[in-house]
Parts: C-alpha cells; sequence; structure tokens
C-alpha cells in the first residue's frame, strides 16, 4: 500500500507540474557563451544573404520575360518559401544568442513548430512539382505548353500549400497536448519535433508513429516520385544523339537535383531516425544544415549553374547602374 502512495504522490506530483508549465527554455547554443557573437554574425550574414539572394530570384523571375516559364515560376514560389521559412527560425535563434536566455512560451513554440512543418512539407512537394515540370519539358517538350500552363502550375503550387496545412496543425495540436514533466529545457535551439518529444513524459509511442508516417508522406513518397521522374528524365536525355544537347538537358536538372539531395537528405535523417537513436549534438547539426545552411546554398546553386538567372541578372544589374 505504501508502494502505491509513492506511486500515486509521484504522479501527481508530475501531473501537477505538466499542468503548471507555461513556457519552455531553447538551450540553443549557451554551452559555447563565449562564441555567441561570432555565431550571431555569422547567422545574421547567412540571414541576409538569404533575403538578398532569394528576393533577386523572385523580383528577376517577375519582371524578365524571358523567366515566365513553369520552371521559374515554381522557383520563384519555391523562394519565397524559403524566406519564410528562415524567418520563423534565425531571427528567434539571433535573439536568444544575444540574451542567453531562451525562454519561449509554450504557444510560441507551438506555433514556431507549425510553420517550420508547413513550409517544411510545402518545400517537400514543391521540389516534386518542379521535378514533375522537368519531366514534362524533358520526356514530353511537345504537349509540355499545354500539359504546364499557367492555371495548372497555380493549381500545383496551391495544393502544395493546402495539402500540408490540415496535417501539421493536428501534427502540432497531438503533440502540445501531452504532458511535459520531464523538464522545460529544449536541448535545441528550434521547436522541433524530436527534441520537444523528448520531454514529455509517459508513453509517446502513438505520436512518434504519428511522426513517422507524416515523414513518409511528405519526405519519402515525394522523394520516390522525384527519383522517378529523374529515371526516366535520365532515359530520355540517354537517347539525344547530340552530346550538345546532352549536356543542356543535364544542366536544367543538375540545381535542382543537388537541392533535392542536400534538403531530403537531412530532413529524412532528422524525422525518420528512431528517437532512442537520436543524438541531440548530431540532431543540432543536421537542423542547422537544413534550416541555416541549405537555404543558403539554394539561390547560389540555382543562379550559378543557371545561364538564363545570370543573363537577367546582368541585365538587370545593367539597368540599376544606368
Amino acid at each position: 500500500f505504501d508502494v502505491l502512495s509513492v506511486d500515486e504522490q509521484k504522479f501527481t506530483t508530475e501531473k501537477l507540474n505538466a499542468s503548471s508549465l507555461t513556457e519552455f527554455v531553447l538551450l540553443g547554443f549557451s554551452d559555447v557563451p563565449h562564441l555567441k557573437w561570432i555565431l550571431f554574425g555569422i547567422f545574421l550574414l547567412m540571414y541576409l544573404t538569404i533575403l538578398m539572394c532569394n528576393s533577386t530570384i523572385m523580383l528577376i523571375t517577375r519582371i524578365d520575360s524571358a523567366l515566365q516559364t513553369p520552371m521559374y515560376f515554381f522557383l520563384s514560389n519555391f523562394s519565397f518559401v524559403e524566406i519564410c521559412y528562415v524567418t520563423v527560425t534565425i531571427p528567434r535563434m539571433l535573439m536568444d544568442l544575444c540574451t542567453l536566455k531562451g525562454n519561449i512560451s509554450i504557444f510560441a513554440c507551438a506555433t514556431q513548430m507549425c510553420f517550420i512543418l508547413l513550409l517544411g512539407g510545402t518545400e517537400c512537394l514543391l521540389l516534386t512539382a518542379m521535378a514533375y515540370d522537368r519531366y514534362v519539358a524533358i520526356c514530353n517538350p511537345l504537349h509540355y505548353s499545354l500539359v504546364m500552363n499557367h492555371r495548372i502550375c497555380t493549381h500545383l503550387v496551391a495544393a502544395c500549400w493546402i495539402s500540408v496545412i490540415p496535417v501539421v496543425i493536428g501534427q502540432t495540436y497531438q503533440i502540445f497536448s501531452l504532458h511535459f514533466c520531464a523538464s522545460n529545457r529544449i536541448n535545441h535551439f528550434i521547436c522541433d519535433i524530436p527534441p520537444v518529444l523528448k520531454l514529455a513524459c509517459g508513453d509517446t509511442f502513438v505520436n512518434e508513429i504519428a511522426v513517422y508516417i507524416v515523414a513518409m508522406v511528405f519526405v519519402m513518397v515525394p522523394f520516390a516520385l522525384i527519383i522517378f521522374s529523374y529515371c526516366k528524365i535520365i532515359c530520355s536525355i540517354l537517347q539525344v544523339s547530340s552530346a550538345k544537347g546532352r549536356a543542356k538537358a543535364f544542366s536544367t536538372c543538375s540545381s535542382h537535383l543537388t537541392v533535392v539531395v542536400l534538403f531530403y537528405g537531412t530532413a529524412g535523417i532528422t524525422y525518420l531516425q528512431p528517437k532512442p537513436n537520436q543524438s541531440e549534438r548530431i540532431g543540432k547539426l543536421l537542423s542547422l544544415f537544413y534550416t541555416i545552411f541549405i537555404p543558403t546554398l539554394n539561390p547560389i546553386i540555382y543562379t550559378l549553374r543557371n545561364k538564363d538567372i545570370m543573363v537577367a541578372l546582368r541585365k538587370l544589374l545593367s539597368k540599376l547602374v544606368m
């Protein structure tokens, strides 16, 4: 009876702690306070680079008639999502680096997680739509203008956004309906699913299964479709007789394929790795890759490896100078 009473008392205490929890503490980079201004400078520079490069891509695809094609329509939308994505994460990181406090309300944490999942899922689907665009352009060039008209492209982009919204709201609600009694200290710099789930008390098996299912639907299924598209594309390219034609076809796909491998690689490892096997340091490093480093690289990859965008940039610069 005494043992039962102790267990019941412990459960009651945990439940009271869970119900009284009003905020989390993002530990972020508090373990290296001597590096805070160096990290602040690096992340601020990267944030400004992402804003400037993606805004430039959006601008030139809007004003240059040569870039008003489905491929650049999708790229412009992808750049907009990238700007939104980093704006959800990096300003908060910069503030926490300045203060070294990291206090964040449960509502703010849930909101950040919801937007991270929403924008991340939208990016996955947009990358798939971009792969489909390249598939139609290379494998069915005669039907390209008919299949990828502006109305269909707009519907595809809208579907990328709308299909993700109910899923991420449900996922976020499910996670923040849990009791958090282990601690309120999140060993991360953002409110991401793996570190938040580690703080939950009780059995989180159902939540972990839900995370895997959503990750399969929005990460692995789109990735499989992209791989299938590129298998078809490669088969079609190899049938092109001229070496120049093959090189041109490959060049239109190489930038997109590089971004796909970088983004899906880090996102897949983060959300599909079993919870007990996740190292907090590795989790932080992977999150840095897909929240900061990859968004910094993406516009550089798309501009430096794309002749049309480089020509449009030169035109824009010449107009500004004149």
